[in-house]
């Protein structure tokens, strides 16, 4: 018996690294899980080693059409989704004077944008039963950005208040709303990632634990922030 039993789970960007492993573990646990991202090929391949509770969607989270149809796919194939998982983003580290417009309205599209349009069909399909979890993987850098990276870090911030403003929204309907702001995290969003030392870079598997208890919760229960980080990476205190 895994703790999501019975569990339906939609977790967008789900063709590498934090939400493939999320995928892997939600499954793991019990969950039928479906799948969205741009890369087929990908979740086509883990929904081969996962079985027939796994849905891989083709979706373009910054697309509205994409998101709903999204939904109706997971609705048709397995029923009303009991949880929602935020993952798909993109990390930028443009200097602020060299970032133009279209690359900032694509790190909006993408960070931002696509996690209101998910947010909002969820709400739509959950209310009605009264129950669902909504999680956002969000970043320490809502909190503590680095330099050049103004898109990334505004719209990681904003996550943070669109998850308090969600969890208020949908708290008279039995919704939860949670986010899970990771420091550093093996990723494919930054090239050498995968090389740094295991004491400065938590493993994605890290992260999906914390998406998964958090998941399992019991419905009158809520964690509505997380920040999660290596013990060795700067991030409080000061030299």
């Amino acid at each position: 018996m895994g703790v999501l039993d019975g569990k339906i789970v939609i977790v967008t960007g789900a063709s590498s690294g934090i939400g493939a492993a999320i995928v892997r573990l939600m499954a793991a646990e019990g969950a039928a899980v479906v799948m969205a991202a741009r890369r087929t090929d990908r979740m086509e391949t883990l929904a081969v080693k996962l079985g027939a509770k796994a849905l891989p969607v083709r979706t373009d989270v910054r697309k509205e059409e994409d998101i709903i149809a999204l939904f109706d796919a997971a609705e048709n194939r397995f029923g009303t989704p009991h949880v929602l998982v935020n993952c798909a983003g993109i990390a930028d580290h443009t200097p602020t004077e060299k970032l133009s417009l279209d690359r900032w309205q694509e790190i909006l599209a993408t960070n931002l944008t696509s996690v209101f349009l998910c947010s909002r069909e969820a709400l739509r399909r959950m209310k009605p039963l009264k129950r669902g979890r909504i999680i956002t993987i969000g970043s320490i850098a809502s909190k503590m950005p680095k330099p050049d990276a103004i898109g990334y870090a505004a719209t990681k911030a904003a996550l943070h208040g669109m998850n308090h403003s969600i969890a208020l929204d949908a708290r008279p309907y039995g919704i939860t709303s949670s986010i899970v702001h990771p420091g550093s995290t093996v990723s494919e969003l930054l090239p050498d990632m995968p090389e740094r030392p295991r004491s400065i870079t938590m493993a994605t598997e890290d992260v999906s634990r914390t998406v998964v208890f958090m998941a399992s919760l019991p419905n009158e229960t809520n964690v509505l922030e997380v920040v999660m980080l290596p013990i060795a990476q700067p991030y409080l205190g000061r030299g």
